[in-house]
Formats: C-alpha cells, sequence, structure tokens
C-alpha cells in the first residue's frame, strides 16, 4: 500500500503545496470547483489537532506519574473512585465499590483499572458526564503552551524544536529495543510480530488491505493538508521526488522498528503471566496506557523506563502537533494575509487557546474511551501512532 498509494500521493500533494506556495485553502483556487476540499482539510485537521493534544495530556500525566516508586500501577490502587475487579480486573462500568488487591492477577490489568478510573475518573456512561478532571486540564494546558511556544515565531522556530522531537524518540526506541531483547520470552513476542507465530493467512482478507491503506494515509498525513502546508516553504526547485522516498520509506521502517521494540517486552510479559502473546497485546489506548506500562513495571528500575516511554510519547506527539497546528495557521495566513501576515504571535495564542477549550469537554469524567473514537486514524507519520 506505501507503493501503490502512500509514494505517488505524498509526492503529488508535496509538489503541488510546493509549486504554489500556499496553505490548502488557497492551493485549491488552481481548481475553482474544488476549494471545498481545501476549507475541509482545514477542518479535519482541526478536530485531529484537539484530540492529540488530549493524549499528549495524558501522557502528560503518565509521565509525572511515573516519577515515584513503586509505579502506581504497579498494584491495584484502593479506591472508592475505581470499580471492582474481577478475576482479571475486568471492568464492570455499573459497580462503584472497594478493589480487592489481591482480585488483580495481572499487570496489565491493574493498568487498566489506573488508566480508567484514576487517570480518566471516567464515570458509567455518556449519560452521567461529570466535572472536568483537572489534572488531565492541566496536563493538557501544559502540552497546548509547549505547542503554542514553539510555533509562536514561525516555522523556523518550530523547525529547530523537530530536530530534538523527531530524532529523540529514535534514541529511547533504540534503548527498548536492547533492554527489551536481554528478556527472557522476547523472542515469543518477535515471532508473534513477524515469525512463525504470525497469522499470515490474513493477508488473504480484505480487512488488512483497508487497514494498511488507511494506516498508510494517516502516517503520510496525506489527504489532511499537512504535506501541503509544510512544503508551501519548500524552495522553488527543490527536489520533492528525493524528499518523498526518504520521508515515506522512513516512516515505514521506523513503524517496523519500533515493532520489534514493544513486541520483544508484550513477549516477555506473556512469559511471566504464562499466557499467549495474543493476550497480552492490545493496540490504541490499550498498549500505550494500559499494556506496554503493565509490562513495564515487571522490568528493573521500573520508573525509568516509564519515564524514557511517556517522554517519547510526548516529543512524538508534540510533533504532531506542531505539523497540525501549522496547517492552520499557514492557511489563514495565506487566506487572510491582510489580517494575518503580521500577526504570527496574535494568531498562534488564539488558535492554540481555541484547541485547549475545545478539548476541555474530551476530559470530563465520561471521557473518550467512552466515544467512537477512531484509533485507527492515528497519524504515525508524527509518530505517535507508533505506540498507539
Amino acid at each position: 500500500m506505501l507503493l501503490v498509494t502512500g509514494i505517488p500521493l505524498f509526492f503529488l500533494e508535496s509538489s503541488f503545496g510546493q509549486f504554489c506556495s500556499q496553505g490548502p485553502i488557497n492551493i485549491w483556487r488552481a481548481v475553482p470547483i474544488l476549494q471545498g476540499v481545501g476549507i475541509g482539510m482545514v477542518m479535519v485537521t482541526l478536530l485531529i489537532a484537539i484530540y492529540y493534544n488530549v493524549i499528549i495530556g495524558y501522557s502528560l500525566y503518565y509521565m509525572f506519574a511515573s516519577m515515584q516508586s513503586p509505579l502506581p500501577w504497579a498494584s491495584c490502587p484502593n479506591s472508592t473512585t475505581a470499580t471492582t475487579c474481577s478475576d482479571k480486573c475486568v471492568i464492570h462500568s455499573l459497580t462503584h465499590t472497594e478493589i480487592d488487591p489481591t482480585a488483580c492477577r495481572h499487570a496489565k490489568d491493574v493498568s487498566l483499572v489506573m488508566f480508567s478510573h484514576v487517570a480518566l475518573e471516567r464515570s458509567s456512561g455518556l449519560a452521567q458526564t461529570g466535572p472536568v478532571v483537572w489534572h488531565l486540564a492541566l496536563c493538557l494546558l501544559l502540552s497546548t503552551i509547549l505547542a503554542g511556544a514553539s510555533l509562536i515565531k514561525g516555522i523556523k522556530s518550530s523547525g529547530k524544536v523537530v530536530y530534538f522531537t523527531a530524532t529523540f524518540p529514535y534514541v529511547v526506541i533504540f534503548i527498548l529495543l536492547i533492554r527489551g531483547l536481554t528478556l527472557e520470552g522476547a523472542r515469543d513476542g518477535i515471532e508473534y510480530y513477524i515469525g512463525k507465530q504470525s497469522n499470515l493467512t490474513k493477508l488473504a482478507e480484505a480487512e488488512v488491505w483497508k487497514d494498511a491503506a488507511t494506516q498508510i494515509f494517516f502516517s503520510l498525513s496525506i489527504g489532511l493538508g499537512g504535506l501541503m502546508a509544510l512544503s508551501s516553504y519548500n524552495n522553488f526547485h527543490n527536489n520533492v521526488f528525493t524528499d518523498t522516498l526518504i520521508v515515506s520509506i522512513t516512516n515505514a521502517a521506523t513503524s517496523i522498528f519500533a515493532g520489534f521494540a514493544i513486541f520483544s517486552i508484550m513477549g516477555h510479559m506473556a512469559h511471566i503471566y504464562k499466557l499467549p502473546v495474543s493476550q497480552v497485546v492490545k493496540e490504541g489506548f490499550g498498549l500505550a496506557f494500559i499494556a506496554y506500562p503493565g509490562a513495564l513495571t515487571k522490568l528493573p528500575v521500573s520508573p525509568l523506563w516509564s519515564i524514557l516511554f511517556f517522554f517519547m510519547i510526548l516529543t512524538v506527539g508534540l510533533d504532531s502537533l506542531f505539523a497540525e497546528i501549522e496547517v492552520i495557521l499557514t492557511s489563514l495566513q495565506d487566506a487572510f494575509p491582510k489580517l494575518f501576515k503580521s500577526r504570527r504571535a496574535s494568531l498562534t495564542i488564539v488558535t492554540c487557546t481555541f484547541i485547549y477549550l475545545l478539548g476541555l469537554p474530551c476530559i470530563t469524567r465520561v471521557s473518550l474511551s467512552h466515544c467512537s473514537f477512531p484509533l485507527s486514524i492515528l497519524k504515525p507519520g508524527n509518530a505517535l501512532y507508533l505506540f498507539l
């Protein structure tokens, strides 16, 4: 799917943006009947920026929570705000009684309680919307401030920050990979990922190819305006074809590389609990905030590994958020040059404030986890999807 759809469309959008040197709204004036496409791109990117900001807020909370020993999700929390743990800490949403710590047999199940009822403080359903969770609101505010401060002076200042946010995750992934490969059971995890335990018969299913196409589209930010907005800052004679090959192939290779780091530790966790790897592997929120944190509790000096992991999630998340907010800023500046060209700082502050306020309903006690949240559209090209 990378070869059939990813590289050609990445090249098309990057070329379009570089040639026109305009944001997604202005760029579609080349085809007047399709100007709504550019507006739609910006609106979709705004929605993505809102929930990306929320996910970064989660990462900040977990990173700060990791700065204690033992980790707070190393044992079942004994709190009336959490629900009863069953045989495997399965959540009973309508039962709000004290937790029996002995009922939590698996670290990943304790992590589920931590995520749902301590971090999110989620209620029993959408009909029981509660107040904003204050600790998440503060983390969301910090995330917004970090993004705004990096973008306030334009693409040049954010580009310097990205030198760190784009490269640091590779360091952490490499460290986690080396640590994971030294653990007992790592081989089972790797073989489940790419090996004799892999279910290759799924390649005959259309659903798998659809998921692959979805992954490629969002990993490379195709159709979201990001490529057009960022390539509009390129030199007119820049070799965009070379850029396309480097970025798209590096993106796919990074996803594969990160998988080894993830599944080696998942294999170790499966070994500890004498379970098949398939039973400890999650996707979406389940991997980043439940399964993986649970696995890290079983490593020596677990707070260190946990801090590194969530700091990496933070950096790749910010990297994504920078691009999304930049699409909005670039589009507005190009569409209304007289109004916004000389007011970059004010526009950035207003936009980030708007994104923060729209993120607050997502961190009420109902939480995103109760909504039909499309986790499959998280964008790994900005790298966060590597772990979500």
